[in-house]
């Protein structure tokens, strides 16, 4: 469907278990996830803070987890969504030209370019290991704005507002909620799209992390503030939604 030249904007949310092994062994499971998506439809694929690792902050003592914009270990990334047109987000620990370690969001776009997005609210053991981005990156897809918030980010309404006010229309969490987290992250995503007039988009990580174990509910909020679809458990799964951007004009309208 098209609204102008607006079309509607299919993207999954993944809730992902990360896999033992760090960066080598989760390529590849990020991969079929990504084929899994396109099977739906997606054009945007968003996965869950630090997702090429885990939430392992233990294994950043040496160098062998952090990643670069040229890493040849993300090609098999690279290479489907080149293939298959999709935008794929994942978590990772980054370091960029200059050697900065950065607590990031990587967008791999289908022409082979990758835009990173910094998380802005790093917490605990995070502030010793990372130097905070200054605002949320916004991707451009299929003229839709999305922009990108790591866990915390989505706990500071300022963040959101920032996003809006550069146009977003989907404000896109990869996060670690855990148990007993369940309130607390209903609250923030549903906060951050209804105050904000936007859709929000949660992908949260899966299974037990070093946190403590998923809460699960990844998925969608709309511009009311409103869940509309959300995982099941908290293990591993693939949620995708289509959005409409007539939506976002009704809850925008003076």
């Amino acid at each position: 469907m098209t609204i102008g030249s607006i079309t509607d904007l299919t993207l999954s949310a993944v809730q992902y278990e990360a896999l033992d092994g760090g960066v080598a062994a989760n390529v590849d499971e990020h991969i079929r996830l990504i084929e899994d998506a396109e099977s739906h439809g997606s054009r945007l694929v968003i996965f869950p803070e630090l997702s090429l690792t885990g939430y392992r902050l233990d294994l950043l003592a040496g160098p062998g987890e952090w990643v670069s914009a040229t890493d040849t270990r993300l090609d098999g990334i690279r290479e489907i969504c080149r293939r298959t047109g999709i935008t794929a987000v994942v978590g990772a620990a980054f370091r960029d030209g200059n050697g900065t370690p950065r607590l990031a969001s990587l967008a791999l776009h289908p022409d082979g370019t990758v835009e990173t997005s910094f998380k802005t609210w790093l917490h605990g053991p995070e502030q010793s290991l990372f130097v905070a981005g200054s605002h949320p990156g916004v991707l451009g897809i299929d003229g839709w704005k999305v922009a990108l918030a790591v866990c915390f980010d989505a706990a500071r309404p300022g963040h959101a507002e920032w996003a809006a006010g550069a146009g977003a229309d989907v404000y896109a969490v990869s996060a670690v909620y855990t148990a007993g987290e369940d309130h607390r992250l209903g609250l923030h995503l549903g906060a951050r799209a209804m105050d904000n007039r936007m859709f929000s988009v949660l992908a949260n990580l899966a299974g037990t992390t070093p946190l403590g174990p998923s809460c699960g509910l990844s998925g969608f909020w709309g511009p009311d503030g409103l869940p509309f679809r959300q995982a099941a458990g908290t293990g591993a799964e693939v949620l995708t939604a289509s959005l409409q951007h007539s939506v976002l004009e009704r809850f925008r309208r003076p």
